[in-house]
């Protein structure tokens, strides 16, 4: 994609530095949250049309519109730093390549941000003050992630935090006014399928991320110990459901294990190329593998409640 076809500042620059694809990560905690809470609501009222609609709606909303802001903070500042440079192996940004000025850029960062919090603020009236601190760690870290914690290893902390356990506890306990040990096993599992794709990024951007000084974990521990972490972390998902399947409930468990095989053929489709732009396949077929994860895991969620209780 070149500039020359694309209006600066147009919509169709804004929906390229929104980046659409990414919302499938915000879609995956929703999915699990949402089927983990309906089958335990479902248990105890018998009704099918159990979930609460308006906080679920928000809490998808919320999801997207920050997911759009990290983008949006993430182009920003990593154009400003320098990091987004011609070297740069990934999908092009739109500040780097011009497609959206900076100015506007900042706008449009502070409307999201905006946005995301009057979004969330209705929350408060279904979970409590504890959603206004969930919410505002969720605009402050947003803006962390960039600015620092990915710059120093810890991204991937902040993906198996907010992209796991919070969005997945969060939605539940909005749904319930509780949690459960299955829910939060379940929140690091998505948190780890989730931070497969982290890895991967930073695995294609590990040579040009140590040239401008970004410590991003794979840089930190080397290429071979990330080719492992990235398999592990699957591995590891997939056994977290080990929970659902010593209560009985088979689905669960077991449906996620096409996923299983999806990573592993990933995993090795990446160890094959190891370098090069040719990783963002590697990185689109993550994307694919992550959101069927998260397809299987509240197909079996809903099912096994469905069909055996």
């Amino acid at each position: 994609m070149t500039q020359s076809n694309i209006t600066r500042n147009g919509l169709k620059a804004w929906v390229l530095a929104a980046r659409p694809k990414t919302l499938a990560g915000a879609a995956v905690p929703l999915m699990m949250a949402l089927s983990l809470a309906w089958s335990d609501l479902y248990a105890l009222t018998g009704e099918v049309f159990c979930l609460k609609v308006v906080p679920a709606v928000l809490c998808v909303l919320f999801a997207f519109v920050m997911q759009i802001d990290a983008n949006f903070i993430n182009d920003y500042f990593d154009f400003r730093r320098g990091t987004d440079n011609e070297e740069r192996l990934g999908p092009e940004r739109a500040c780097a390549q011009g497609w959206v000025s900076p100015t506007a850029m900042l706008w449009a960062i502070s409307a999201t941000t905006l946005t995301a919090a009057l979004i969330g603020m209705p929350l408060i009236f279904y979970g409590g003050t504890t959603m206004f601190w969930v919410g505002l760690a969720c605009v402050v870290f947003c803006f962390l992630y960039t600015l620092v914690m990915s710059y120093v290893g810890l991204g991937d902390l902040l993906v198996l935090v907010f992209f796991g356990l919070v969005p997945v506890c969060a939605t539940y306990y909005l749904q319930t006014l509780t949690l459960t040990k299955p829910v939060v096993l379940s929140s690091i599992a998505c948190g780890m399928v989730i931070d497969t794709l982290l890895v991967v990024n930073n695995y294609r951007d590990r040579v040009g991320d140590r040239k401008v000084g970004k410590r991003t974990l794979v840089v930190l521990i080397g290429e071979k110990a990330s080719e492992l972490l990235y398999f592990g972390l699957g591995l590891a998902a997939f056994h977290m459901g080990l929970t659902f399947f010593f209560s009985g409930k088979w689905l669960t468990f077991f449906l996620p294990t096409f996923y299983l095989m999806l990573h592993a053929r990933t995993y090795r489709k990446m160890k094959r190329i190891h370098e090069g732009r040719e990783l963002n396949v590697v990185l689109g077929e993550n994307a694919r593998n992550m959101f069927i994860y998260g397809l299987l895991f509240s197909a079996g969620v809903i099912a096994d409640r469905l069909l055996f209780s």
